[in-house]
C-alpha cells in the first residue's frame, strides 16, 4: 500500500501558521519580559536628589502639622496602647503629614520602598520642585548613584504625637531616614514649629555638627518622658545616683539634644550627651537620627551593642543607646543586663 500523504486544506495551514506566530511571540515576549524587568532593577538614584526630596517631604509634611495645631483641629483619637501601656494618639495633624510625605516621595521616586507610620488611601498629586537646596549644593556632590531595589525609606509624619496633643510643640519633628541595603544614609528631621531643619548625607556632609565636648562621669542622659522612671533606675544602675535623666518626647528631639544647633535653636532643645531608649522602638522613630549620627562619626546600637538594620520589619527590638564625641564602646560596658522584649 503507497504511504498516505497529509494535506492541510488552506484553513489548516492558517491556522498552523497562526500557532506557530503565537509560540515566536510568546516565546520573544518572555525575553522582551526579563529584559524590561532586568532593566528597572538597575533603575538607579541619586542621593543627593533623594536627600533635596526627603528634605522638601520634611519641611511640607510640617507645614500641615503646623497648621492642624495653630487650628485646632486636631480630632484626635486613639491608635491602641503600646506595649508598655501608653496611649498612641491619632491626630489630623499625623495623616495630612502623612498624606503629603508619602506621596510626594512616592510621586518623585515611584521605584523605591517607602515605609510610613501611618496609613491611609488618600492619594495627593504632590510633586517634586526640583529644586536643591544651596547648602546641599555646596556640600553634597552629585552622580552619587544606588540601585532603586537597595533603598528603604522610612517617614515619621509626626514624631511625639503624644506631646503635639498636649501642646507640647518644641518636642515635635517630622522625619525622613534614607536606608541603603539596610544601614542609615540619609537623614532629616524638621521642627515645624521653628522651621528649623537638619540633615546629613553620611559621608557626603551635614548641616550640623556634633558639640565641643560631652560629660560622661557621668553623661546626661535623655530619655522618653512616657516611661521615664524605668529608665532612670537603669541608667543610675549604670552610671550611677547622681546620674541627670531628662524625660523628653520624641526621638527626633532627643537626637537633636546631643548635636550642636544654631544659637537661634540652643534655648529650646535640652542638651544631653546620651539618648537611651530600653523598650521596643520603631525604625521610622530612629531611623533618621541614626544617619545624622552616623554622618558626625557618632553611632546609634542596641542595647548589646548591635548594629540595627533598616530594612524589612519595622520594629526594633532590641532597644537603643546613641551617642557622638564620646567612647560609644566603653558607655555599652557599663549597661546593666537588659532584655527590652520582657519590659
Amino acid at each position: 500500500m503507497a504511504p498516505m500523504g497529509i494535506r492541510l486544506s488552506p484553513l489548516g495551514v492558517a491556522v498552523f501558521c497562526l500557532l506557530g506566530v503565537g509560540v515566536i511571540y510568546h516565546l520573544y515576549a518572555g525575553v522582551i519580559s526579563s529584559r524590561l524587568a532586568a532593566f528597572r532593577q538597575r533603575r538607579t538614584v541619586d542621593l543627593r536628589d533623594l536627600l533635596a526630596v526627603s528634605v522638601e517631604a520634611a519641611e511640607l509634611g510640617g507645614r500641615e502639622v503646623k497648621t492642624v495645631r495653630d487650628d485646632n483641629s486636631l480630632k484626635e483619637k486613639s491608635k491602641g496602647k503600646t506595649k508598655e501601656g501608653a496611649n498612641e494618639p491619632l491626630t489630623m495633624g499625623d495623616l495630612q503629614s502623612h498624606r503629603k510625605m508619602f506621596n510626594l516621595l512616592k510621586n518623585t521616586f515611584p521605584e523605591v520602598t517607602v515605609y510610613s507610620e501611618e496609613h491611609d488611601n488618600v492619594v495627593d498629586k504632590a510633586t517634586w520642585s526640583r529644586e536643591i537646596p544651596a547648602d546641599i549644593l555646596k556640600n553634597v556632590k552629585g552622580g552619587n548613584d544606588v540601585p532603586a531595589e537597595s533603598i528603604t525609606v522610612w517617614i515619621d509624619p509626626l514624631d511625639a504625637t503624644q506631646e503635639y496633643t498636649e501642646n507640647l510643640v518644641k518636642y515635635v519633628t517630622t522625619m525622613v531616614c534614607v536606608a541603603v541595603d539596610g544601614k542609615p544614609v540619609i537623614g532629616v528631621i524638621h521642627q515645624p514649629f521653628t522651621g528649623f531643619t537638619a540633615w546629613a548625607l553620611v559621608g557626603q556632609g551635614s548641616n550640623m555638627h556634633a558639640r565641643s565636648s560631652y560629660s560622661v562621669n557621668p553623661p546626661k542622659v535623655i530619655v522618653s518622658r512616657s516611661h521615664a522612671g524605668k529608665v532612670k533606675g537603669f541608667v543610675q544602675d549604670a552610671f550611677g545616683n547622681g546620674t541627670a535623666v531628662i524625660g523628653a518626647g520624641g526621638a527626633g528631639y532627643k537626637v537633636l539634644s546631643l548635636l550642636e544647633m544654631p544659637s537661634s535653636e540652643t534655648a529650646l532643645i535640652d542638651q544631653a550627651d546620651v539618648y537611651m531608649h530600653i523598650t521596643i522602638i520603631k525604625k521610622w522613630d530612629i531611623c533618621a537620627g541614626a544617619a545624622l549620627l552616623n554622618a558626625l562619626g557618632g553611632q546609634m546600637t542596641t542595647l548589646k551593642g548591635e548594629d540595627i538594620d533598616y530594612s524589612g520589619t519595622p520594629v526594633n527590638k532590641g532597644g537603643l543607646v546613641a551617642s557622638v564625641g564620646v567612647d560609644h564602646k566603653a558607655l555599652l560596658e557599663k549597661l546593666p543586663n537588659w532584655d527590652p522584649e520582657k519590659h
